[in-house]
């Protein structure tokens, strides 16, 4: 059997060795690299960002990577930050998230920021639940929130005057905040 044939769901994905990071996507497994030195500060910065805010509004739950998310069986991603809104808490299990989150966000990676904007953007945009998903550039002040309510067109969000707005959380948020000590100052 040719390699293009072999599909992947999440029975198979439970079967991989645990010393790597995969996600699937459309039946094709994909092997995640470890995540740049930037990457991890953006990450951290992020994540402080996000989870006082989620935190102390008691909007819901704010997870990190590696969490799997099963969007679907054939469709098992770990996005770098996800947000499940107190409502929707029964999707959050033991072992994994069993749905889609309501805001992800992905650190675009020279490695897989063809598959973030492309595979999984469409993985994303193909579940109902999932109400902004939000690309973060690594080497520059830029930002993109695609939001369902407007069919997923981005709204970019560039420079570090610029202030970025994440509705699914009501939050704003300076990318000079974001960036601060990722980058050389401008």
């Amino acid at each position: 059997m040719s390699r293009a044939n072999v599909r992947f769901n999440y029975h198979d994905y439970l079967q991989l060795p645990e010393d790597k990071r995969y996600e699937i996507l459309d039946g094709e497994l994909h092997v995640v690299p470890a995540p740049n030195v930037r990457h991890q500060r953006l990450l951290i910065r992020l994540i402080d960002i996000l989870l006082h805010h989620t935190r102390d509004n008691n909007l819901g739950e704010t997870l990190i990577a590696p969490c799997d998310v099963i969007l679907s069986e054939e469709n098992v991603v770990q996005p770098d930050i996800l947000f499940i809104s107190s409502p929707r808490q029964g999707i959050v299990g033991e072992n994994n998230v069993s749905g889609a989150p309501d805001l992800v966000v992905e650190i675009l990676s020279p490695t897989t920021a063809h598959i973030d904007r492309g595979e999984k953007a469409m993985a994303y945009r193909r579940v109902d639940s999932i109400e902004e998903y939000v690309l973060v550039a690594q080497s520059e002040y830029k930002l993109a929130v695609h939001r369902r309510a407007e069919n997923w067109t981005p709204q970019l969000y560039a420079g570090p005057e610029a202030i970025a707005e994440l509705r699914s959380i009501s939050l704003t948020v300076p990318l000079a905040q974001i960036y601060a000590g990722t980058l050389p100052a401008p």
